[in-house]
């Protein structure tokens, strides 16, 4: 009996820290623990396109995938999330088909001229061995290119993990830094990393990127190709890059003054205060059974 008592008292002690990793490694498209706790939203519910629009205002034409967002065929240019972000650090996986080109746009001002007044970080299938540059996988499209390709490739999912605050742009993918950017650094019109303009014009004359809007949409392109998202999440960001939390949503109880989320006294009706009690349901009489609460008067 004791060679079997032994592995089941070892399972009894292991089962609440599965518990525990379980909590902080959520199914997809799930907030752990801790990522609530310090104020992440999730944007897509895995389940449909609540929160969502197309940049042209038409239907949303494509099905959600196994879990995933699809954006081919969706009925506009860029499936767009409905409220606009100004700095924060926003989380996605990405899975390319075979032959994919596809787009990250951030801050998007306009959204009938998203290309012209918002930002792209290029999704793309490059070529094999291809050295990188401004148009891609991961770049700040036709802007600057990532220092190296870290993406695992078609048919496999790529973490982006992309950081905005004021005037400064970071991206990493797969956990590594490639690309940092500084918007102070591009204050002539048309400048970009390489020879030549880039392509963002506005009223028919090149654009400089510093003159960008500091706040707008987020969305994922559809340029004809297979591309799915999941996992999409963001964390809004103060002008010092400190998290904001949101309040807390209906159905959580307040937290007192003191934080500690205790319940406080009831008011007696002489305006001074009398402690909560749960009755014991013996000796006590009618009205009496769930504590002091006196009987209703008319």
């Amino acid at each position: 009996m004791k060679r079997f008592l032994f592995p089941l008292a070892v399972a009894m002690l292991l089962l609440p820290l599965l518990a525990l990793a379980q909590q902080d490694t959520p199914p997809d498209n799930r907030l752990t623990r801790a990522e609530r706790q310090a104020g992440w939203q999730l944007l897509f519910n895995g389940e449909n396109y609540d929160g969502w629009k197309n940049n042209n205002d038409a239907p949303i034409a494509s099905k959600v995938e196994d879990g995933c967002m699809q954006t081919n065929k969706c009925g506009g240019y860029i499936l767009t999330y409905d409220k606009e972000f100004a700095n924060f650090i926003l989380k996605c996986d990405v899975k390319m088909d075979e032959v994919c080109n596809s787009g990250i746009f951030l801050r998007m001002e306009n959204l009938k001229d998203p290309v012209n007044t918002g930002f792209e970080i290029q999704v793309l299938t490059d070529r094999p061995n291809s050295r990188p540059n401004v148009n891609s996988h991961a770049s700040l499209y036709d802007v600057k290119a990532v220092s190296k390709n870290t993406s695992k490739g078609a048919g496999e999912w790529d973490q982006f993990e992309i950081k905005f605050v004021g005037k400064k742009l970071s991206i990493k993918l797969n956990d590594e830094e490639i690309l940092t950017a500084d918007l102070e650094d591009y204050k002539e019109p048309g400048k970009r990393d390489v020879p030549g303009n880039h392509k963002f014009e506005l009223d028919g004359k090149p654009r400089a990127l510093n003159d960008f809007a500091v706040k707008g949409f987020i969305g994922f392109q559809d340029h004809g190709d297979k591309c799915w998202y999941k996992n999409v999440k963001i964390l809004e960001l103060d002008d010092e890059g400190n998290a904001i939390r949101p309040a807390r949503a209906g159905g959580n109880r307040p937290a007192d003054a003191t934080g500690t989320g205790t319940r406080q006294p009831r008011p007696a009706g002489d305006g001074t205060t009398t402690p909560r009690t749960r009755g014991t349901g013996q000796g006590q009489g009618q009205g009496q059974g769930r504590g002091n609460r006196p009987a209703a008067t008319n």
